[in-house]
């Protein structure tokens, strides 16, 4: 099929593409047992059995046998409220590009190619300046210690436009344990399925080559004694049949790390999409490109991740930068 002017390619679909370009019968078609799914409380970080995500706010009044689930941080309320318009007034200044299955990007990171296995610089010239102020709270964090952003990717999900992402694992040949994400404007989902494919999709065997960043507790780990692989060291006890939902509340932090890294796909529904939404997600470097056999060319993407841009100036956009930048660093 033509590429389609929405941006989608393949399956990956919209409801632009679908009602107006004759895609629908490519879509993806996920068949979930919603009598299979678990909800994820971010209070009490146990599963417990239900679809719909607002159950977490029940907590501590939970119903039935929680499930233990191991591999995912969300710290409430990561940003406030001014922060959050700041941050979209900045974002929705620069302008977008549309990306698959009805969504919008503005992507900043070095070129890569997953199945050549093969990066280079290229453009990268850093990050905007206005977001440089996430950057540093991940310093609060005590799991995010040594994280270095190399890629940072705004994504904007459009109900309109019937946005959603297909069941996936994010890439391990370059990005590393840590997937960050900060989410703004609505509530969402992150539904999570087991992944039961070959290590050769998403490049997952080459995280048997790596050592883990996190135990399975969450906790930085300064000294690998048993040198177990970040594949091995987390790989589920019980090959349970389950679905679990992981709510993403407005102006939440999530991170996703071992098993849920690792062992899950996972998507954004187009149900679960109500309004606007729009999230930056965060990547690091695995290990041959911090400390390894690529640790050159690292250094230098490295250097350039460090480096922050005003976005006015490049789109010439007549604000007043430092007063926006001054207000987000609590000036």
């Amino acid at each position: 099929m033509k590429p389609r002017p929405c941006g989608c390619k393949g399956c990956r679909t919209c409801l632009i593409c679908e009602t107006q370009y004759g895609a629908a019968d490519l879509k993806l078609q996920l068949e979930l047992d919603k009598e299979k799914s678990y909800v994820y409380c971010p209070y009490c970080n146990k599963a417990w059995k239900g679809w719909d995500i607002n159950s977490y706010k029940e907590h501590p009044n939970h119903h039935g046998e929680p499930l233990s689930y191991r591999g995912v941080y969300i710290h409430l309320d990561f940003i406030s409220e001014l922060e959050e318009q700041i941050l979209i007034d900045n974002i929705d200044e620069i302008p977008w590009d549309n990306s698959q299955s009805g969504r919008r990007k503005q992507n900043y990171g070095p070129k890569v190619n997953f199945k050549k296995k093969k990066i280079v610089s290229g453009n990268f010239e850093g990050f905007p300046k206005f977001s440089k102020m996430l950057q540093d709270r991940f310093a609060t964090i005590e799991m995010l210690d040594g994280f270095e952003v190399i890629e940072q990717c705004s994504l904007e999900y459009d109900p309109t436009k019937g946005a959603s992402i297909d069941p996936h694992i994010d890439d391990c040949w370059v990005w590393g344990e840590r997937i960050v994400t900060v989410n703004f404007l609505s509530d969402s989902v992150l539904t999570m399925t087991r992944f039961k494919g070959a290590k050769t999709k998403y490049n997952l065997c080459s995280a048997e080559n790596y050592l883990p960043v996190l135990d399975l507790e969450g906790k930085i780990i300064r000294n690998n004694k048993n040198q177990r692989s970040s594949l091995d060291i987390c790989k589920p006890v019980t090959d349970v049949d389950v679905i679990v939902r992981i709510p993403m509340p407005r102006r939440s932090l999530l991170v996703l790390y071992g098993e849920s890294r690792y062992h899950w796909e996972h998507c954004v529904l187009r149900q679960d999409i109500s309004a606007r939404r729009v999230c930056i997600a965060y990547r690091e470097f695995t290990p041959p490109y911090m400390n390894g056999e690529h640790q050159e060319l690292g250094k230098e993407i490295r250097r350039k991740g460090k480096m922050f841009w005003d976005h006015t100036e490049k789109y010439q956009i007549n604000v007043n930068l430092n007063e926006k930048c001054d207000i987000l660093n609590g000036i």
